[in-house]
């Protein structure tokens, strides 16, 4: 009853957030300055019209915490999570639907090849 995670996925999130820093370098802008004072101003009106509509009023802590943009680090770890999750649905996915995969590191293996090989099919490379 002992799950082993695929060596390869674990590496998979330093491989990500590196690619995230490189995007981040291309753009020479941090993650989030686009966006934090809009979604900023946009809680703090939600929030504004909460305490309108029930007539109680939120604390300033509360008030800071429900109005914060999101930071950088915030949207790296989302980001991150995102990431992680979704490739491991798909890499239990493909080992409980595949039968003659044996383990999640096979499964893992799989996957990465069928995206690949859809790649060079879309691009053409393939017949």
């Amino acid at each position: 009853g002992l799950i082993i995670v695929p060596d390869m996925f674990l590496n998979a999130g330093g491989v990500t957030v590196s690619y995230f820093e490189w995007l981040k370098n291309l753009s020479h802008m941090r993650f989030g300055r686009m966006e934090k004072r809009f979604d900023s101003n946009a809680y703090a009106n939600i929030v504004d019209y909460v305490q309108k509509a029930t007539g109680k009023t939120i604390g300033d802590r509360e008030r800071e915490y429900l109005t914060r943009g999101a930071d950088e680090i915030d949207l790296v770890r989302s980001g991150l999570e995102e990431t992680m999750v979704t490739s491991f649905q798909e890499i239990w996915e493909t080992f409980k639907t595949k039968k003659d995969i044996d383990g999640l590191r096979s499964a893992a293996f799989v996957v990465a090849l069928e995206k690949i090989q859809n790649d060079y099919n879309n691009l053409g490379i393939f017949p």
